[in-house]
């Protein structure tokens, strides 16, 4: 695990790939959970009878941003920042669903430092995530996080 413990720790690291987190299963139950927090209940997440009669996809796929949503959980496996009074999600500049997740399908995250810099009296980080599918040729998400963490 990267372990980051200041401002300038950051600044020296943009360009780096960062690491990779462990791979994760997309189960129907996380699925279902999202569709309840969202209240995107399209039949081609939770319905998996009708998902695997009707779906191009032959059963049922992870929403796009539930796999999105992933991100801050795979992050943390990968680096940490001591010493940081907090760090906040302040957005994401470029997000693109490559390809869908089926459900019961494992996902990790590569992440690689794109940018740090000072704004104020914070690091300003962009971090491209590619979050891959275990098995698949192209990534589910490729997506550049921006985030603002404060020494």
């Amino acid at each position: 695990m990267r372990t980051f413990r200041s401002a300038q720790d950051w600044l020296d690291a943009e360009g780096e790939t960062l690491g990779t987190s462990d791979w994760v299963e997309v189960t129907q139950d996380m699925v279902n959970k999202f569709a309840d927090a969202t209240g995107d209940h399209q039949w081609i997440h939770v319905d998996v009878e009708r998902a695997k009669r009707e779906s191009p996809f032959g059963g049922p796929i992870a929403h796009g941003f539930l796999t999105l949503s992933l991100i801050p959980m795979l992050s943390w496996q990968v680096f940490t920042s001591e010493g940081a009074k907090m760090g906040v999600n302040y957005g994401s500049n470029k997000v693109r669903f490559m390809s869908p997740v089926p459900v019961g399908s494992k996902v990790r995250d590569t992440l690689v430092l794109t940018e740090a810099k000072l704004v104020r009296v914070a690091v300003q980080t962009i971090v491209t995530h590619t979050i891959e599918i275990d098995g698949a040729e192209k990534p589910a998400c490729i997506a550049e996080g921006v985030s603002l963490i404060y020494y």
